[in-house]
Formats: structure tokens, sequence, C-alpha cells
């Protein structure tokens, strides 16, 4: 028997593709025989990873994970293969959020909702990362339904964060910091509004880090600077864009805040970031965020910036509330440790004839 995962492009540094190799190395570990293969796969992984052209053969024993977070072709031709077939759902960002800025991927979220419906019928298992996303399945009638998480190594983030961004922002100020691609389902417009609140109103000494790539939604990213620059942030909001693995990590050990105003979000991996370094979360309550963050962060149900820039202060001002905010995260984080997680997949996999 081989175990299979197939997913659309697999790359370094996304959630998806790193929870494909994650799966792929534990499975290995445990003396399952593996393979990946993609449509698209960059050029470090291609020793590691098979064209899906390549994918011919596939036993009626085997296992196949198909990675669902986007418009694809394989939604529709994985049908073909006799064997057991699993569906690993990330979520689809819903089209509405992408349709004004970048039109080509509107049409590939929206190909990709036709192909989450197509494949209902013919998926035996299904794997979400989120109850949110499970959700999503049961109401399209898939067979099997079950919430893992997304797998994450924290050994990973215990490596040497970046020196020169510690360096440059462990001054007197506060850092206020959210990490997530720039696009307008994380609403990073609606951080900045309420960042502007807290500096103006509360603490002068204070900026804003939005670490993320624009790449597609440039004209969107140009639309948040404006927004800065109307509202006099120039030297307050720093971007500092796509950047190496060391330097995310040093941007988490000197924030004091996460703060997450996403509209849309199939897990969210760096609320779970941010749980591990320690760093207090105040968020928005939408798609998968309170799933993820449980009984722990700080939850608002309305974007009011003024309140949220007064929670702000309350949270960085008083420290037995911000010990508060770290326990119930700390404990929280216990449910995402890689143990946990890696014995309920080995479960699954075994249940499923592994």
């Amino acid at each position: 028997m081989k175990i299979i995962q197939v997913l659309p492009t697999i790359s370094y540094g996304d959630a998806v593709s790193n929870d494909a190799i994650n799966i792929d190395k534990i499975l290995k570990k445990n003396g399952y025989e593996t393979e990946l293969y993609a449509e698209n796969i960059d050029k470090k992984l291609k020793d590691k990873v098979f064209k899906i052209s390549k994918l011919k053969k596939v036993n009626k024993n085997d296992i196949l994970i198909y990675h669902k977070s986007t418009g694809t072709d394989l939604s529709f031709w994985l049908e073909k293969y006799k064997c057991k077939k699993i569906m690993r759902y990330h979520n689809i960002t819903p089209g509405k959020y992408l349709e004004k800025y970048n039109k080509y991927l509107y049409n590939l979220v929206e190909y990709g909702r036709k192909g989450l419906e197509y494949a209902s019928k013919y998926f035996n298992y299904s794997l979400a990362v989120s109850d949110y996303n499970k959700n999503e399945l049961d109401e399209l009638r898939y067979k099997n339904t079950m919430t893992l998480p997304v797998l994450i190594p924290f050994e990973d983030y215990k490596k040497e964060p970046d020196k020169k961004v510690i360096k440059k922002y462990s001054d007197s100020k506060k850092n206020i910091l959210f990490v997530g691609r720039i696009t307008p389902n994380k609403a990073q417009e609606d951080i900045i509004k309420s960042f502007y609140y807290y500096k103006k109103y509360v603490n002068k000494d204070s900026r804003l880090i939005l670490v993320g790539n624009d790449s597609g939604f440039e004209n969107y990213s140009d639309l948040l600077k404006k927004l800065i620059k109307e509202l006099g942030l120039e030297s307050d909001v720093v971007f500092p864009g796509h950047i190496k693995f060391e330097e995310i990590l040093a941007f988490y050990r000197v924030a004091d805040l996460f703060l997450c105003m996403s509209e849309h979000e199939g897990f969210c991996v760096p609320l779970v970031e941010s749980m591990f370094f320690e760093v207090p979360i105040l968020a928005y309550n939408s798609s998968a965020i309170k799933g993820t963050l449980g009984n722990s962060g700080i939850i608002v149900n309305k974007k009011d910036y003024f309140l949220i820039s007064e929670l702000m202060n309350l949270i960085l001002s008083d420290e037995n509330i911000k010990k508060e905010i770290i326990k119930n995260q700390n404990k929280r984080l216990e449910d995402f440790q890689l143990e946990k997680v890696e014995k309920k997949l080995l479960e699954f996999i075994k249940r499923i004839g592994g």
C-alpha cells in the first residue's frame, strides 16, 4: 500500500505545502511508502515531488490525499483513480473578496468551488483543517468528515531569529503585528484603521508591522498605502514584504500584540504561531478564527475601531490581563502540538485501512 498526496502547487513557505510536506515526513517516519505529486513544483523541491503527469498506476489498496485550496482540473480527473480518496480541505477564499482586485484569481476560486462540489461525489473520506471547513464539507454532503488541524513542526520556530530585525525593532515602541498575505480577505485596512485610533488617542509610541507578500494584489496594496498616507501614518506602518523565515521569527519575537481583522480564514496558522511566541492575540470573529483560538485570545464581534484601540491598550498596559491571555493561549497551543496531531493522523490512516 502506498499513500499518495496530490496538490496543485507545492512550494516552501505556504501553509498548504507545509502541511503536505509534514504529513509526508510523518508517514515515512512510521514506515509508510509515500509519494508527493503536484502540477507546479518549487525548484527547491523538484527532487522530492513528482509532476502530476507521472501519476499513472494507482492500486485499489492505495490511499490518495488531495489538498484542496483553489481551482484546478484535479478536482475532476482524480475520480478516475480507483483507490481510497481523502479530501484534505484547507478552504477556498470566497470570490467576492478577489473579484475587484484580481480577475484571474477570482475565476480560479470560482472554478475551485465547482470542483469542490463535484468532488463530493467520489471522495470516501475528508480531513478538514478546521471545524469551519468541516461544516462546509458537511453542507456539500461529503462522506466521513473529521477535523485534523494543520501539522505544524514547532521545532522550526526555535531556530535563531534574524538579529538585525530584532535590533531594529527592539526600542521603546509597542509593536503591533499581523502576518498574512496582503489580500482583501485579510482586511489589512481594518488593522490600519484600528492602529490609527490606538496611535492617535492612546499611545503615540507605537508602530504597525504588516508582514506579507502582495504579489497579485499590488492594486490592493496601493490602496492600503494610500490610506496610510491619508491617516498620516507613513512613518508608523512597516511593510517588510516577502521575507525569510528567520525574519518572520524575529518579528514574532519583537511583537507586543497580534492584531487580526481577517474577514475569511480557513485556519490561520499565524494565530497558532502567535500562541507559540506568547504574543497576546486580539482578533475579529470571522470564519475559522474563533475555532482556531478556542477559549484563548480576545475576540471582537464588531469592527469598532475606537473600541478595538481601547482593547489594545487594555491588553498592552495591564500585565495581569496579558498574563491571563497568554496562559489561555498556552493551554490552547497544547491542542496543536505536533505529537498530538500526528497521533490523530496515524490512527485515522490505520482505521481506513493503512
